[in-house]
């Protein structure tokens, strides 16, 4: 099966699931119920990353799975999903905030061994 029959297949799955027709992702998505009918019978060679995030967005799928099903290149990610979250909560940091952040680690951490 190649990458436009793949995500064809896994699309129309996850809107049957979602218990939608194509007139009714088109009215919430904008996304024309032809180009649906197409992007689901595997005719799309190229889907607009922007449309598959929409879809994934509405099916409540992993957007990095609509991409990889699509045949887009996926970077590898060396974090767990725990691990993204914390990032997340933190938000962008200073480098001052960085080393306060350390700091602050391991003073904890010599508490505990105590």
């Amino acid at each position: 099966m190649n990458h436009e029959e793949q995500l064809g297949t896994y699309l129309k799955r996850a809107r049957k699931t979602a218990g939608l027709t194509l007139r009714a992702v088109e009215g919430k998505t904008g996304i024309s119920n032809g180009y649906l009918s197409q992007l689901e019978s595997g005719q799309v060679r190229r889907p607009s990353p922007t449309n598959l995030h929409k879809l994934s967005e509405l099916y409540r799928l992993p957007y990095a799975e609509v991409m990889e099903a699509a045949g887009y290149p996926i970077p590898s990610t060396q974090y767990s999903n725990e691990e993204q979250r914390f990032f997340a909560r933190i938000g962008e940091t200073s480098n001052e905030e960085k080393e306060a952040l350390i700091e602050y680690l391991e003073f904890m951490r010599t508490r505990r061994k105590q």
